[in-house]
């Protein structure tokens, strides 16, 4: 029928939820919209948790919940709280009713599950926090350590051996401890200067803001709102994986024109659910985690894993920041989805604890995911895509200002990596197989890792249904236009532990073939089976690179430009919402014209014997620059056609 329902401040749910009418709370209005109807909100600050109850039909029938039109409305999962009483100098406490939170108390609630790190000698951290004039806290583990405001932590990443970020000094000041009893939890806080009976004080209370308690609530929109504060949990690709808004589990979500900030955990998820699997690692202790991602994989295609039911979201022009864990998280449940034109940025840096799930954007099994055009800085790590990495493509996102751009790991292709800048000091770990980079602006340190301990899956062509298993090789990567920038202090090729080299450029790639031909030639020189794949490498596909300061070419690419001693002086600047690129290249640059690359030009990928595709299985063609533009013959290598010799400075993220 398509009727529109409205919410306000100034409603009651008792009324019709007409314009004139209308309805007090969104949930009141999620309990009856049907498909094709439109929930429209108006101005202020909603403390609740939406929780959808009905369905949309179809991408043309689905439930629209929308901010009104030019009305700011904030949906949060914290209560405001004025009852502070002084204990001493900025210590401040307060006592709330065990009773109020329900059957979720985000004080008693830890932070739990597979892969988490606790850091800073402190091992059982809460869900709750609390927040002054919209700034987050910190939480220490005894009322003696609110006083220090030089709490600091450090974490050492397992993966890389980086010492993390700490603290912001000034932030540390701003220090909670809870102790919860048989009737009351009492949150202490230091204050500071701030007086909490005066100024705007919240806590956590709701797991999240806009999630549907069950699966199956397909064909939702959000857009336009500001939502913000929510408790929610640590998501391991082996737990259920709730976020401050998501579909949990269902298909046809778009998330569009948010801003979306201050997760405990995750912000957005388009992931699984518990009933693939709950942090059985943790919970059980009797196998490795990775075997428990295989065994949910599996429960997830009895579960109805397949684009007909799952996946297939949209999450694009949203702002997604100052989250513990992820910006965009999902397992399983995002296949097939696009995401673009978000600008993700503080993620994970608060260290209050640590794990390998995080990252601005952190898939599992991405299978044809689009991610392309987003702005994503000051990030632990930019992108991670883990496990059946396939028909995944990356193309034209702006990375810098991470502790690591982006992370490929145990994956096997075909993935793209298309027209993307990495401009951190630390730009890519390549743990996988099967991908091709093209066009790239590369200006950090690379790793490239075999992974012989863990097979994993890889599938038919654009499809969920599984194929095999194997481990990662290395290799079977094509390298083309791309333009690598060395850095002073980390040009050379460094072999370490677990066949690991790193090193601006493809030098990683040495004394590999070049050929299928070449390699199965490698391969039957001597009679056996496994053995002989495994201890022979893969073919690499390089060509028509640029390498300058340092950046090192593989040893048997043919067409290339090396200017060791050329520093571009490459350098990101915002100015009013806008980042600019700016470097100085040489001469010799623009002697490398680009070649644009397609499923006819780039080798398939051996172990899953698939094509580079898109994801309707059309023929691919990369034909389109960072900005849009269509590549022409006499085009530069590199992401910008608009390169030059010479200065170049060049707008790369306008705010929309």
């Amino acid at each position: 029928m398509n009727r529109k329902y409205h919410v306000s401040k100034k409603g009651s749910d008792f009324n019709q939820g007409t314009k004139e009418e209308p309805f007090l709370t969104i949930n009141k209005a999620a309990q009856i919209a049907q498909a094709g109807d439109t929930v429209v909100v108006h101005e202020g600050t909603y403390r609740e948790w939406v929780k959808p109850q009905n369905r949309g039909l179809s991408d043309k029938r689905r439930i629209t919940y929308q901010a009104a039109e030019n009305e700011k409305v904030v949906i949060k999962g914290s209560e405001r709280i004025k009852d502070w009483e002084n204990v001493e100098a900025s210590i401040w406490k307060t006592e709330i009713d065990n009773q109020i939170f329900g059957d979720y108390n985000p004080y008693q609630e830890e932070i739990f599950g597979d892969w988490l790190i606790h850091t800073g000698g402190q091992e059982t951290k809460h869900l709750g926090d609390v927040y002054l004039n919209g700034m987050s806290f910190y939480e220490v583990d005894s009322y003696d350590k609110l006083v220090d405001p030089e709490v600091k932590t450090e974490i050492k990443d397992d993966w890389t051996g980086e010492i993390g970020a700490v603290r912001n000094p000034e932030q540390t000041k701003y220090l909670w401890y809870v102790e919860v009893g048989d009737e009351k939890t009492t949150i202490y806080a230091n204050f500071h200067q701030a007086d909490p009976t005066e100024e705007l004080v919240e806590i956590n209370f709701r797991k999240a803001c806009f999630y549907p308690e069950t699966t199956g609530i397909d064909y939702i929109t959000v857009k336009g709102f500001e939502m913000a504060q929510a408790a929610t949990p640590w998501t391991p690709p082996t737990a259920d994986q709730p976020g401050l808004i998501g579909p949990n589990w269902s298909k046809g979500w778009i998330i569009e024109d948010n801003d979306i900030h201050d997760a405990k955990c995750s912000a957005v998820s388009i992931g699984k659910t518990a009933a693939t699997g709950d942090n059985f690692r943790s919970k059980r202790q009797d196998k490795p985690g990775y075997k428990y991602q295989i065994e949910s994989v599996f429960e997830a295609e009895d579960y109805g894993w397949n684009k007909d039911n799952i996946g297939s979201h949209i999450i694009r022009n949203n702002n997604i920041h100052d989250s513990g864990q992820n910006g965009v998280v999902g397992h399983l449940g995002c296949i097939f989805s696009e995401i673009y034109n978000n600008h993700i940025y503080n993620i994970a840096l608060k260290r209050e604890f640590y794990g390998h799930e995080i990252a601005g954007i952190k898939l599992h099994a991405p299978i044809d995911v689009e991610i392309h055009d987003n702005r994503i800085h000051d990030c632990s790590l930019g992108t991670w895509m883990d496990w059946q990495t396939q028909g995944t493509r990356i193309s034209s996102n702006l990375y810098y200002n991470n502790n690591r751009d982006l992370f490929i790991e145990v994956s096997h292709g075909p993935y793209i990596v298309d027209n993307n800048i990495l401009a951190s000091d630390y730009a890519l770990d390549n743990f996988s197989q099967g991908g091709a980079y093209v066009n790239n602006l590369i200006a950090g340190k690379m790793v490239q890792r075999k992974v012989l301990k863990r097979s994993t899956p890889y599938h038919q062509p654009h499809s969920t249904k599984i194929k095999g298993f194997t481990v990662i090789l290395g290799g079977d990567d094509r390298f083309y236009n791309n333009l690598f920038i060395g850095l002073d202090d980390s040009n050379g090729i460094i072999t370490g532990e677990n066949d690991s080299k790193e090193g601006v450029g493809t030098a990683h790639f040495d004394s590999s073939p070049t050929s299928l031909e070449e390699y199965f030639e490698k391969v039957h020189q001597k009679p056996g089976d496994v053995e002989i794949f495994m201890d022979t490498k893969q073919p690499v596909y390089i060509n028509n690179n640029v390498y300058l300061n340092g950046a090192l070419p593989f040893e048997r690419e043919e067409n290339n430009v090396l200017l060791d001693n050329f520093d571009p002086e490459l350098k990101l600047e915002e100015e009013d919402g806008q980042v600019y690129l700016n470097c100085k290249l040489p001469e010799e640059f623009t002697e490398m014209k680009s070649q644009v690359q397609s499923t006819e030009s780039l080798a398939k990928v051996r172990l899953a014997d698939a094509d580079f595709e898109n994801k309707d299985g059309s023929s691919l063609k990369i034909n389109q620059d960072y900005l849009g533009e269509t590549i022409a013959a006499e085009s530069p290598v590199g992401p910008l056609m608009k390169f030059k010799k010479g200065i170049n400075k060049i707008k790369v993220w306008e705010r929309s």
